[in-house]
């Protein structure tokens, strides 16, 4: 099964898609970004056209999402949560089912402590995955390990899930 792992963000959104099987292995993992001196919706529309890219290269079967879980900057929390609703609804447009973990949830699946640091996230994706060296940058990292967490609890069926139709209100 191919799951897309994503570190939702405005700046940059970490992805990470892994097939499991016998094995798990990376198939691709990186960042978009976008413009950082642009207006919002301009950003916004970047980060769309750029997921709408990846979902289309890399055909997942299913979707792991970060769920905010809150947020020091308040500011800082809108523009991710921002962001969660593209991918969310890029997700939904194509029609994949959705999982979403916290960011607690994901450090204890990986390393079974719930207060990991990135530094120890990251070591454990290259262990899992059999990488030569840890995911760079952090947000491929966190993605992959969402993506991880994913092969880890769906088989458990926990984690949020959702899941879309084409049902449209009637008028």
């Amino acid at each position: 099964m191919k799951i897309l792992g994503i570190d939702p963000g405005l700046g940059r959104c970490g992805f990470g898609l892994i097939e499991t099987g016998r094995s798990t292995k990376a198939l691709d993992f990186g960042v978009v970004t976008t413009t950082v001196d642009a207006p919002l919706p301009v950003r916004l529309k970047e980060l769309y056209d750029s997921l709408i890219e990846v979902f289309d290269e890399t055909k997942p079967e299913m979707v792991a999402v970060e769920k905010l879980f809150f947020a020091k900057n308040i500011t800082t929390g809108i523009a991710v949560a921002e962001a969660r609703g593209i991918v969310l609804l890029v997700a939904g447009q194509k029609g994949l089912p959705v999982y979403e973990y916290t960011p607690n949830e994901i450090k204890k699946s990986l390393t079974g402590y719930g207060a990991a640091t990135k530094t120890q996230i990251g070591e454990m994706v290259r262990m899992h995955l059999g990488l030569e060296k840890k995911p760079k940058p952090d947000d491929a990292a966190d993605a992959l390990a969402v993506a991880i967490t994913c092969s880890f609890l769906y088989q458990m069926g926990r984690g949020d899930k959702y899941e879309f139709s084409n049902n449209r209100r009637k008028k």
